[in-house]
């Protein structure tokens, strides 16, 4: 497991069954939007996790996306509002906003979430459909480690699982959020024994909606003017001259179309506290050229959430990450599938 499958057009084969785990969030809605414009993916779950938001607004920006989207079918199950270790998940001074969606105006009224726990969900789901289902962690890991923890033959029954976070090819100052929000979890989902296909923030972050992406998004009606354009051009989401970038939308991407990033299998340790690096604990001895990156280096070594990645060959892998963006070819796949969407919605 780990090698992504090519997702077919429409009406070439079944499609492939994904469940999104997410905390809503302006990435998160581009990523949701791009899932359900794909003719080759099928939707089968959405569960919730606080993050970008509460556990209570990022169920409820789940809720409000799927009923703009189209996608009613779908479940949304919502998760975990603390981490393992018990601490709160949501972030401070959010750059997504109070509501987790920053302006963006979605209709407030919309059918309930569906009752359970989205570790349970997961669990059952993925043992219901052996070796089909695609997990898509877009948030904090904590969903995804309690139902590892539940049924530890999730391993074996998904057909793979693509998480967004980390820094696999260089160096920073701090760990990205997704993984620092809860380390625990984080190396419990990479040190399960899958093969986790990981898109770090360092690669997904390439993908910038710069002016001319938000150009052709104003021509996409209302799905371009009531969420497209407002997602990417809320101020805290201010990217530069470049534009916001737009992760979560990646780790979809390359479910669609694995060709969109580079890949090298590699091995990856989440750091949870001192001295669970390995080797000098330093946590980063080298760059991308094939050797060990990490990010979040303090005086005491590697900060909780930081992902030492070994890209060395020959060493045991329990990893697939991105090493590379095709910008081009991400936003001509993003574009046409948000056209489609567009078009479907009116």
């Amino acid at each position: 497991m780990g090698n992504l499958p090519h997702v077919a057009t429409a009406g070439t084969v079944t499609p492939s069954k994904i469940i999104i785990d997410c905390d809503p969030g302006l990435d998160d809605a581009l990523a949701l939007a791009l899932a359900c414009a794909a003719p080759g993916l099928e939707i089968a779950g959405i569960t919730t996790v606080a993050g970008n938001a509460t556990l209570e607004r990022t169920t409820v920006n789940a809720l409000r996306l799927r009923a703009f989207l189209g996608a009613d079918e779908v479940p949304v199950v919502p998760g975990s509002a603390g981490a393992l270790a018990g601490h709160g998940l949501a972030r401070h001074n959010s750059p997504h906003g109070v509501s987790g969606l920053g302006a963006v105006a979605l209709p407030e009224v919309c059918p309930p979430p569906a009752g359970g726990h989205a570790a349970d969900f997961l669990a059952e789901a993925v043992r219901a459909h052996p070796g089909e289902i695609t997990l898509l962690a877009l948030g904090p890991l904590t969903n995804i480690a309690l139902a590892v923890r539940a049924e530890p033959r999730l391993v074996e029954q998904v057909r793979g699982l693509v998480v967004l976070g980390g820094r696999h090819t260089r160096r920073a100052p701090v760990p990205d959020f997704n993984l620092a929000a809860d380390p625990e979890a984080a190396a419990v989902v990479f040190g399960a024994g899958w093969t986790v296909t990981a898109i770090g923030v360092d690669v997904a972050g390439q993908a910038r909606a710069g002016d001319a992406v938000v150009a052709e998004m104003r021509t996409l009606g209302r799905l371009g003017r009531e969420l497209l354009v407002p997602c990417v051009e809320f101020p805290r989401r201010a990217g530069g001259p470049g534009g916001p970038a737009v992760h979560d939308a990646c780790a979809v991407a390359c479910v669609i179309d694995p060709g969109v990033v580079t890949t090298a299998p590699a091995a990856v340790t989440v750091v949870t506290g001192p001295g669970t690096a390995p080797g000098t604990g330093s946590g980063d001895s080298g760059g991308s050229g094939g050797g060990k990156s990490g990010g979040g280096e303090t005086a005491a070594g590697p900060a909780p959430g930081t992902t030492v990645t070994d890209l060395r060959p020959g060493r045991p892998a329990n990893a697939v990450v991105a090493t590379a963006l095709d910008a081009d070819r991400f936003w001509e796949l993003a574009l046409s599938s948000y056209r489609r969407l567009a078009h479907r919605l009116g």
